[in-house]
């Protein structure tokens, strides 16, 4: 599943968002943008640009590699950002294809599929007493292992769970260096963050689907969501955006 994850992702991501590619005919704006920065960033433009047709603004970036990559923004991200915005936004989603995140990401949960059909097997086998005859010592020993499992499965997830957020962050910063704009993009993902909670949860779960993708989760976080996300919460990612922007103006 992992490895027909990582070869189809551009197409399956597609698919099951409802994301439809559009020519430079159709979005000039949007394509003239991505042309801009692909070659400020020295990269192949991506195989194939799209737009999810909903108001809930968003954006996301997949594809194996860069000469595979796709990009796709949504109808409400293109009417609620102003130009430079956008160019944040899609600055970040570049610099994901460009550090090749998917294939990251993609090798890292190899470990944790492997683990939970380790966790499924010794649990059916330990269920009907293949080790020891499921009671006295042997049954413990067996509900030992299947905890152990567990928790490595756990932990393993969260790794994953660390890892994706750092590689936000990194986009983040690589976006910046793109556009060379870090608050533009800290003003971007203030709006998108301000308009999730004012988005009927109806039209949240439409597209809750895709949130893994999405430069912000399409979720209204709660302590448990935030614990599991796959990404940080917006306000760090803007307060190091802010940092970065002071940063770049005291070598300057």
């Amino acid at each position: 599943m992992a490895f027909f994850q990582y070869f189809m992702s551009d197409k399956l991501v597609l698919a099951t968002t409802g994301a439809r590619v559009v020519t430079a005919e159709e979005e000039p704006r949007l394509h003239g943008i991505i042309e801009r920065l692909v070659a400020i960033a020295d990269m192949p433009k991506p195989k194939k640009i799209a737009v999810m047709d909903t108001h809930v603004p968003n954006a996301f970036a997949t594809g194996r590699n860069p000469k595979n990559a796709v990009i796709a923004v949504t109808r409400g991200l293109l009417n609620r950002l102003n130009e430079r915005e956008l160019e944040a936004v899609l600055g970040h989603e570049l610099a994901h294809v460009k550090n090749r995140d998917v294939m990251v990401l993609t090798w890292a949960s190899v470990i944790v599929i492997a683990a939970g059909f380790l966790l499924q097997m010794l649990f059916w086998i330990t269920l009907f007493g293949g080790f020891g005859g499921g009671h006295g010592g042997g049954g413990r020993r067996d509900m030992g292992q299947l905890m152990i499992i567990m928790l490595a499965v756990y932990v393993g997830t969260m790794l994953i769970m660390t890892l994706s957020r750092y590689r936000e962050f990194a986009a983040d910063r690589g976006g910046a260096v793109i556009t060379g704009s870090p608050l533009q993009l800290a003003s971007a993902l203030q709006k998108i963050s301000n308009d999730m909670y004012r988005i009927p949860e109806k039209d949240l779960r439409k597209v809750e689907h895709a949130s893994a993708f999405f430069i912000i989760p399409a979720l209204k976080g709660n302590a448990i969501a935030t614990m599991f996300s796959s990404h940080p919460k917006v306000e760090e990612r803007i307060e190091r955006l802010q940092e970065m922007q002071r940063s770049m103006e005291r070598s300057s």
